[in-house]
């Protein structure tokens, strides 16, 4: 069974972004440091763009062969052009609204994702499967996530898009397995879900 991880940038009080969705202050921590760390050891979890910024693009992934993303994610590329912002990954978009692909790297699940997620979990051999955004599409697959890398960043947002929406109240445990800290102040923590 190939493991489901929810890999996700965070404030402190645990918000994706803004009531929006907007992140981009997260982006002032993005130093020497944290970068070096992401595309050494997360340089599976990068788009495109920023793996052939870095000098990684030609780097084998090692954690992740595919990414399931929401409609929001997705269109961030797409206002810029890009309509395959993963290349070195099987890409899988979450929308409703999106209609056929712009890319043929590109599958849009339109219904029944998480029977779609259940199929990609049950594939033979394979890395693991990047689950990369949507408060909402991560609330849906909450039951299906085996493993939390949360970037939980030094600024407290107050609202704004929790990391699972539309859940309701529901108590999952997870187990801690490991913290990084930067000296930016961002810390990378990674969760086992408890069986």
């Amino acid at each position: 069974m190939r493991k489901l991880t929810y890999f996700i940038a965070c404030s402190i009080d645990g918000f994706i972004g803004d009531p929006a969705g907007d992140a981009t202050s997260m982006f002032a921590f993005l130093d020497e440091e944290f970068l070096g760390h992401l595309a050494k050891e997360h340089a599976d979890t990068l788009p495109t763009q920023a793996r052939r910024a870095l000098g990684v693009d030609d780097v084998p992934n090692t954690r992740f062969d595919t990414i399931v993303q929401g409609r929001a994610s997705y269109e961030t590329a797409l206002k810029e052009g890009i309509t395959s912002p993963y290349a070195h990954l099987r890409q899988y978009v979450a929308s409703r609204t999106l209609g056929p692909s712009p890319d043929p790297d590109v599958e849009i699940v339109a219904d029944d994702l998480l029977g779609r997620v259940r199929a990609l979990k049950a594939e033979d051999g394979g890395l693991g499967i990047y689950l990369c955004g949507g408060s909402r599409i991560a609330g849906e697959l909450l039951d299906e996530i085996d493993e939390l890398v949360i970037k939980t960043y030094p600024q407290v947002y107050g609202t704004g898009m929790p990391m699972f929406g539309g859940t309701g109240f529901a108590v999952t445990d997870f187990a801690l397995e490991s913290v990084r800290a930067f000296g930016n102040g961002v810390l990378i923590r990674t969760y086992n879900r408890k069986r």
